[in-house]
């Protein structure tokens, strides 16, 4: 018994949808599996040209630049791919990525679901921590400058954290820079592990375009933290 045509049709329609979801599935997987490798080229493309890493300031800009002109990083690509970068709890003076979900979302004016954080201290129910997304690009820059003093050792690989307390940051004029990034993080909200960022790549995550403000533009969020800094 032949087909009817217009059975045909739709059932040529369906199959054309399917496979048309699946191709497009598989390039978003493409993508998000891709995302963590912005950090390897960037540090194998700099250490082959001699930039090493956070050594000197010509190589913190090299690194800073390159990942400015990164695009569409997919922060769920970053956390799928992770590996054994994924930790459980964050330590005092390394650098994170996470996705987080603030608990009074409704009444803040914005938040960052996706934060850069350097934990600075731990507290009840979570921690404490300077969160760079809140600053723009050029104070982001003299801000980690003025914290690589604060650096364990000049190693610049696993063994190397931050010494900071709020002490520190509110006690000297270089860290001026630190007080719209200061945030208290509850670890009821946390919507992920954390994503350990090597030393290596400080400056690299630094600039990749990782903000993911809810509630408000970066514009906006930049001209607040402006604001505070001024006083």
């Amino acid at each position: 018994m032949a087909i009817p045509p217009v059975v045909f049709t739709a059932l040529a329609n369906k199959i054309a949808k399917t496979t048309a979801k699946k191709a497009a599935a598989s390039i978003m997987e493409e993508r998000e599996d891709s995302s963590v490798k912005y950090f390897d080229d960037i540090l194998n493309k700099g250490v082959r040209g001699g930039q090493l890493p956070a050594r000197s300031q010509a190589s913190r800009e090299w690194y800073r630049d390159q990942a400015s002109k990164v695009r569409n990083v997919n922060e769920r690509g970053l956390l799928r791919s992770g590996g054994d970068r994924l930790q459980s709890r964050p330590l005092v003076g390394n650098m994170y990525l996470f996705t987080y979900d603030a608990k009074h979302k409704d009444t803040l004016p914005y938040f960052d679901k996706f934060p850069l954080v350097f934990p600075y201290k731990k507290v009840k129910g979570g921690f404490m921590g300077i969160n760079l997304h809140y600053l723009p690009l050029n104070f982001r820059a003299q801000l980690m400058d003025a914290l690589y003093s604060t650096a364990t050792n000049e190693k610049y690989d696993e063994s190397t954290r931050l010494k900071l307390n709020y002490q520190i940051l509110n006690g000297a004029a270089k860290f001026r820079y630190f007080k719209p990034c200061v945030k208290h993080y509850l670890t009821s909200q946390l919507k992920s592990r954390f994503f350990y960022i090597y030393p290596s790549e400080w400056d690299v995550a630094l600039f990749m375009p990782l903000e993911r403000f809810q509630g408000a533009r970066k514009s906006k969020v930049f001209a607040d933290s402006r604001k505070i800094i001024k006083g």
